[in-house]
């Protein structure tokens, strides 16, 4: 079996480590370039870029954004676990544009008008109701430290799958030299630095993409080979989904399609355009990613499947990436300079996910909870420099945790860490989705059913995947304890706002 041969690994050699030092150098130019190209010392310039960017710069932030390591790791990982069965990520990848069309359009007009810098911003302007903008703040902290976690596991997995070294000691040094590097350029040059360095990680990871299909076909044949060995040894996995399978298919577009677009870094993309056309032109692109992204992804995922043995099981399953690359790097000097891209294509996908999610982590805890709620009256260059600090104690605290977790044998996929916070994040749609065309919908119950709907949420982690009951019930039906929280939510919110504007015209 392949997966033998990846104790024999070819090392990257002297120029490979040159070429990946240097790109990751690069990065930090940038981000002294980003300083010098500082107009003012505010948050909105630190967060959001001053005037905003253009086409070319939003589309690739759009994209390095949006495609990370669980796109190229966890969603390979998972199409090796499941099959073609996750040929769903494609549909949610892209019913996340469907939703951004929604919404966005206002919202950018709106974000224009008012100078917001963060979510919790819009919701003050459209709201203003404190214990809303509190919770809103905490669930989109906790929902991108959650992410944020993803992003270090994968950074240390990418490393793990490609060196000699003890897999946790590669872990180790891939999560916290690549950190400190992210840490470094964003704290010098804010969302233009971010942003610049998407351009770069956004061209590298579409190089790497087609690149990564054209030497899967190539070391390990058609996907009408890959098809026939599936059927042989795993049928399940060529199979189209039925019964649970399929309300779980459906479940993942709802889950990921809404609860993507409600990433607080890409809200502040929104925020970032330049003008409407640069963001719609944006999106009518973005449309198409994913058949160049989540798609290859699936396609590795199911090749490994049919090739690999089946030793990968759980969280490990997120390396098998590493694995195939490894055997390609044996074949030929030129099999092991292309695994050089694509290995730097994977930290672009990783890195550029991982700055805009500490960007938008420290630029809500420093303007929305410690200028909101702690000290309203801070000027603006304190602020941003209070900023610069969160972001060190987020990520040493955050890289700590990723570390923590995989040694002590606390391995949880990719996807698993995705799905986790989504929960949270649908609850933030009926505040954005409905109340930006809806001028009826009122405050204090939008804020009672989004405390109730996340409560809801949270309580499934506690219920038990076997058994009786309700709540039980509602876990294994194959669709997102979230999508039944969301549910009562929006029930709450537009019932009561409905009442409520009853009795206010009644009076």
């Amino acid at each position: 079996m392949i997966l033998a041969a990846a104790a024999d690994v070819i090392p990257f050699g002297p120029w490979a480590m040159v070429f990946i030092a240097l790109y990751l150098l690069s990065m930090v130019l940038i981000g002294w370039l980003g300083m010098r190209a500082r107009q003012e010392n505010t948050l909105r310039d630190h967060f959001i870029g001053g005037s905003g960017v253009g086409f070319f710069v939003l589309l690739l932030t759009l994209f390095a954004t949006q495609y990370s390591g669980n796109t190229i790791l966890g969603f390979s990982g998972k199409a090796y676990r499941i099959g073609f069965a996750w040929l769903t990520c494609v549909h949610f990848m892209t019913a996340i544009i469907v939703t951004y069309l929604l919404f966005a359009p206002k919202l950018f007009k709106l974000a224009k008008q008012h100078a917001f810098v963060t979510p919790t911003d819009y919701l003050q302007h459209r709201f203003n109701h404190r214990g809303l903008n509190l919770l809103a703040t905490l669930i989109m902290v906790a929902s991108l430290s959650n992410f944020f976690l993803a992003q270090l596991t994968a950074m240390g997995r990418a490393v793990e799958g490609l060196t000699t070294l003890h897999p946790e000691t590669a872990f180790a040094w891939g999560v916290v030299i690549l950190a400190a590097i992210m840490l470094v350029y964003e704290t010098m040059g804010g969302f233009r630095a971010v942003a610049w360095t998407d351009v770069i990680q956004g061209g590298v990871l579409a190089l790497g993409f087609a690149v990564l299909l054209v030497l899967i076909f190539k070391e390990y044949g058609s996907m009408e080979e890959t098809t026939r060995r599936l059927l042989q040894s795993a049928p399940e996995k060529v199979r189209p989904p039925k019964g649970i399978e399929l309300r779980n298919w459906i479940s993942y577009i709802f889950l990921l399609g809404v609860g993507a677009a409600l990433y607080p870094q890409a809200i502040q993309r929104i925020y970032a355009a330049r003008s409407a056309a640069t963001l719609r032109k944006s999106m009518a692109v973005m449309a198409f990613m994913p058949l160049g992204t989540a798609l290859i992804a699936v396609l590795v995922g199911v090749t490994a499947a049919a090739h690999l043995s089946s030793e990968l099981q759980g969280a490990s399953t997120d390396a098998v990436l590493g694995v195939m690359l490894r055997h390609v790097q044996e074949q030929s000097l030129f099999g092991h300079a292309v695994v050089v891209v694509v290995f730097a294509a994977v930290l672009g996908a990783i890195m550029s996910t991982a700055d805009s999610a500490l960007l938008s982590i420290s630029s809500m805890v420093t303007k929305d909870l410690y200028a909101g709620f702690v000290n309203p009256t801070m000027e603006q260059g304190a602020l941003t420099r209070l900023g610069k600090w969160i972001s060190t104690v987020f990520m040493v605290t955050l890289a700590a945790l990723a570390v923590w977790l995989n040694n002590s044998g606390t391995k949880l996929t990719l996807v698993e860490l995705l799905e986790m916070k989504f929960d949270m994040l649908l609850q933030l749609a009926p505040a954005f989705m409905i109340a930006i065309h809806w001028k009826g919908m009122r405050s204090g119950p939008v804020f009672a059913g989004m405390l109730v709907g996340l409560v809801f949420a949270l309580s499934f982690f506690w219920v038990p995947a076997q058994g009786g009951g309700f709540m039980t019930a509602l876990k294994t039906s194959g669709f997102h304890p979230g999508l039944y929280a969301l549910l009562l939510n929006i029930v709450i919110g537009v019932a009561g706002s409905w009442i409520e504007n009853a009795r206010r015209s009644s009076t």
